[in-house]
C-alpha cells in the first residue's frame, strides 16, 4: 500500500517518462527474443533493455512493471537469485500479477523445481482464469514432472482455443513421445496431423506415436483386419507419416508393404497409375527410401519392378518426353533408389525442379541427394572401400533425419556460464566444438545453428553419414561446421589443433582397431575443455546379441540381402519375447540402423577407457550429472562410482546408468 501510495505522488510527467521508459525496455526485450534477428543484434537489444529499465528505476525504485522485467533480463541471463528477488518485489510493490507469477513459475523451472513452479502458475491462474501463459506454465510443470498424458491434454487445450505458440507444439511433440496409443482415436489422429503439418518441428521424432495411432485406426494386430486401398490413399495422418517419420513398428511396414502390393497389383492389371493413387504411391517411395529399403517384396513384386525398370530403359532409348516417365518412376522408386537404376545417368539431364511439384520430395529422396552425397564421398580416402560393393550394399546415412530442433540462439560460453558454472572470460571469440559420433549429424548441426560463437567438427565412422551431415549443413546454408571421418579428426589433433568443448556421440566400434577415443580427447582438449559424455551405450538387447552371434556363425557379409534376411527372421519370429526389445528400437526399421547394431555395434572398451581417464581427478573435475530424465545429479556420489570403476569395482559400474556428465579438464 505505502508504495502504492508513493507511486500516487509521483509528478504526471515523472510518470509518463517512467511508463515510456517501461514500454521501450519492453520492445527492447522482445527484439532481444527474436529469432529472426542475428545474435549480435539481439544481445545489443538486451543492453538497451537494461538501460531503459535502469533509468525508469532510478525515477522510480518500486515499479513493478520494471522490477519484473528486469527480473526476466537477469533470469535469461542465468541470474536466477537476481531474478528471484527482483520478481518478489515486483509483487511486493503491486500484489496479483499474473505475470509475477508465471515469471516466478518460469524461475522455478530453471531452478529444477517444477512441482513449485506449478503452484506459481496456479497463483497466477487464481489472479486471471483466462491466462493462457499460466495454462501453459502448467503444462510445462507437469511436462517435467513426467506427466506426460496431463500436460498433452493441457497443450490441446491451449491450442483448441487459439493459442498456437511455438513453445505448445514443441511441448506437445515432446509429450507425444511418451504416450502409450491403446485405441483408436480421433482427437489423437488430429493431433498428430497438426504437429506432422506444423513446420519447424522435429517430425522424426514423432514416428513411434504416429505409428501406434495408425495401428489401432488400422486394427493391425487383428490379422483379418480389411485394408482398402483407396481409403488410404485418402488418409490425410498416412500421408503425412509416409513423408516425414519412420514409424518404428511392425504392423506398420506390414501395412505399407500391403499397401505397395496393392498398387502394384492394380498397375500390373490396368497398364496404368491411377491419379488418385499417385500421392500415397510417391509417399510410399519417400518412406522406402528413408528405411534404406528395409521393405521386403514378394517374388513377383520383383519381378514386375524389373520390368518396370526395363520399360523405362526402353522408353529413354526410344526419347520419350519426360511427363511419359513419371508414372513409371513412381512406381519404381517404391522398391529401390533411382539413383540405382541403370537409367540413372539419363535422369541426371534434368534439375529437381524440372519435375512436377508433388514429385519432387521423392526424386530428392531417391535419386538427387544420393548423387550429392556420392559426390561429397569422392573427396575421402575412406571411398575405397565403397568400390568393390554392389550399388545397394553401399551403406546408407542413418539415423534419417528431415528437420532440427528448434532452440533460442545463444552462444557456447554462456551454455559454460549458466548451465556448468565455468567462467568463460579468458576463451577466445570463437570456440572450436567436436562432436565424435556425430551419426547423420542432427545434434552437430543443431549446436552449430543454435550456438553463435563455435565452429564445429561433427566426426563418424561412416562415409555415408558424413557425407549426408555435409549435403544437409550445404542445404541449410551453414558455414561453421564440417563432416570428417575419424582418419582425418585424428591428423587434425596430431597437427596441434586443440578444441574447447567434446561430445561424445556414438562409439566407435571394434572395427577401427586404430582408434583410441580416450587418447584423442585427451589429446584434442585443450586446459578448461569440457567434455560432455553418457555413460550408457545402447544396441545391447537380447535380440541383438543373437543376429550377431548368427552373423558370426554364417561369416555373414553386411550386404542388403543379408541384412533383409535377417530382418525378416525377426519379423517372422516376433512373438519370441527374445525379440521384443529389439523391435522396438528404431535402427531395426533401417537397414542402415540395422548394418550399424548388427555389423559395426559400439566398443564398450572405448567407453570404459574414456571413463578411466576422465577419472582422473588430477586432471578432470566432473563438473556437472544428469539422470535419464534430464534431472541434475550430487556430482561427488557419481564421481566415487567412476574412480570406483577405474579401480575394477563392478558393484559401483557407470556402465548401462545413461547418465549425461560433463567434466572440465584442469590444466
Amino acid at each position: 500500500m505505502q508504495a502504492q501510495h508513493q507511486e500516487v505522488q509521483l509528478p504526471r510527467s515523472v510518470q509518463a517518462q517512467v511508463a515510456r521508459l517501461v514500454l521501450q525496455a519492453n520492445l527492447a526485450y522482445s527484439e532481444s527474443n527474436s529469432p529472426q534477428l542475428p545474435f549480435a543484434q539481439r544481445l545489443q537489444a538486451r543492453q538497451e533493455c537494461r538501460e531503459y529499465l535502469a533509468n525508469a528505476l532510478e525515477l522510480e525504485a518500486e515499479n513493478a512493471a520494471a522490477l519484473g522485467m528486469l527480473g526476466r533480463v537477469e533470469m535469461d541471463d542465468g541470474q536466477l537469485e537476481k531474478a528471484h528477488t527482483l520478481f518478489n518485489a515486483s509483487l511486493n510493490s503491486q500484489p496479483g500479477q499474473v505475470q509475477q507469477y508465471c515469471n516466478l513459475g518460469y524461475w522455478a523451472l530453471k531452478s529444477e523445481r517444477p512441482a513449485l513452479a506449478e503452484e506459481y502458475f496456479l497463483a497466477a491462474l487464481e489472479c486471471d482464469r483466462q491466462s493462457a501463459a499460466a495454462f501453459c506454465g502448467i503444462a510445462h510443470a507437469r511436462r517435467v514432472q513426467g506427466q506426460f498424458d496431463v500436460a498433452y491434454l493441457h497443450y490441446r487445450k491451449l491450442l483448441q482455443t487459439g493459442s498456437e505458440w511455438d513453445s505448445i507444439y514443441s511441448g506437445m511433440l515432446t509429450c507425444a513421445q511418451h504416450l502409450q496409443v491403446h485405441k483408436a482415436d480421433k482427437e489423437l489422429a488430429q493431433d498428430a496431423i497438426a504437429l506432422l503439418k506444423k513446420d519447424g518441428l522435429p517430425h522424426q521424432e514423432i514416428g513411434r506415436f504416429v505409428g501406434a495411432i495408425i495401428e489401432q485406426e488400422y486394427d493391425l494386430a487383428n490379422p483379418n483386419a480389411e485394408i482398402f486401398l483407396d481409403a488410404a490413399a485418402e488418409d490425410e495422418l498416412l500421408i503425412l507419416a509416409l513423408q516425414k517419420t519412420l514409424m518404428p513398428n511392425a504392423g506398420v511396414e506390414q501395412l505399407v508393404a500391403l499397401l505397395r502390393r496393392a498398387i502394384m497389383a492394380e498397375v500390373a492389371e490396368t497398364a496404368s497409375l491411377r491419379d488418385e493413387l499417385q500421392t500415397l504411391c510417391l509417399a510410399i517411395g519417400e518412406y522406402a527410401e528413408r528405411t534404406g529399403y528395409a521393405l521386403t517384396a514378394e517374388k513377383d513384386e520383383e519381378q514386375l519392378a524389373n520390368t518396370i525398370n526395363e520399360s523405362i530403359m526402353a522408353q529413354f532409348a526410344i526419347g520419350e518426353p519426360q511427363e511419359a516417365l513419371v508414372g513409371s518412376l513412381m512406381i519404381s522408386a517404391m522398391y529401390g533408389a533411382l539413383f540405382h537404376q541403370d537409367f540413372a545417368i539419363q535422369l541426371g539431364q534434368w534439375n529437381l525442379v524440372d519435375w512436377p511439384l508433388g514429385m519432387q520430395p521423392m526424386m530428392a529422396a531417391s535419386y538427387y541427394n544420393r548423387a550429392e552425397e556420392e559426390a561429397i564421398k569422392q573427396n575421402f580416402e575412406e571411398k575405397a572401400e565403397e568400390l568393390c560393393l554392389a550399388k545397394t550394399d553401399v551403406p546408407q546415412a542413418w539415423p534419417a533425419w528431415s528437420q532440427l530442433a528448434y532452440r533460442t540462439e545463444t552462444s557456447l560460453k554462456t551454455v559454460m556460464k549458466q548451465e556448468l558454472g565455468l567462467s568463460a572470460d579468458n576463451l577466445p571469440d570463437t570456440l572450436r566444438l567436436m562432436v565424435c559420433g556425430a551419426q547423420s549429424g542432427q545434434r552437430a548441426m543443431e549446436l552449430a545453428q543454435y550456438l553463435d560463437d563455435v565452429e564445429i567438427i561433427a566426426v563418424d565412422e561412416s562415409l555415408a553419414n558424413v557425407a549426408k551431415g555435409t549435403r544437409m549443413a550445404q542445404q541449410l546454408n551453414m558455414d561453421n561446421i564440417v563432416f570428417w571421418p575419424w582418419s582425418i579428426a585424428q591428423r587434425f589433433v596430431l597437427d596441434g589443433h586443440r578444441v574447447h568443448w567434446i561430445e561424445v556421440g556414438r562409439l566407435p566400434s571394434q572395427a577401427m582397431t586404430d582408434l583410441s577415443l580416450a587418447n584423442l580427447v585427451e589429446s584434442a582438449s585443450a586446459s578448461g575443455a569440457v567434455v560432455h559424455m553418457h555413460t550408457g551405450m545402447a544396441e545391447q538387447t537380447a535380440g541383438d546379441k543373437q543376429v550377431r552371434q548368427l552373423i558370426k556363425d554364417h561369416n555373414l557379409r553386411p550386404t542388403r540381402s543379408s541384412l533383409r534376411q535377417l530382418r525378416r527372421m525377426v519379423l517372422a519370429e516376433q512373438q519370441d519375447s527374445v525379440w521384443a526389445e529389439l523391435l522396438q528400437e528404431d535402427d531395426f526399421y533401417s537397414l542402415g540402423g540395422c548394418r550399424d547394431r548388427w555389423f559395426r555395434p559400439q566398443d564398450g572398451d572405448q567407453l570404459q577407457n574414456l571413463l578411466a581417464m576422465v577419472s582422473n581427478e588430477v586432471d578432470w573435475k566432473l563438473v556437472k550429472a544428469r539422470d535419464e530424465d534430464g534431472h541434475s545429479l550430487a556430482t561427488m556420489p557419481v564421481q566415487r562410482q567412476i574412480q570406483a570403476e577405474a579401480l575394477g569395482s563392478e558393484v559401483q559400474s557407470l556402465m548401462g546408468q545413461n547418465l549425461s556428465v560433463y567434466f572440465q579438464r584442469r590444466r
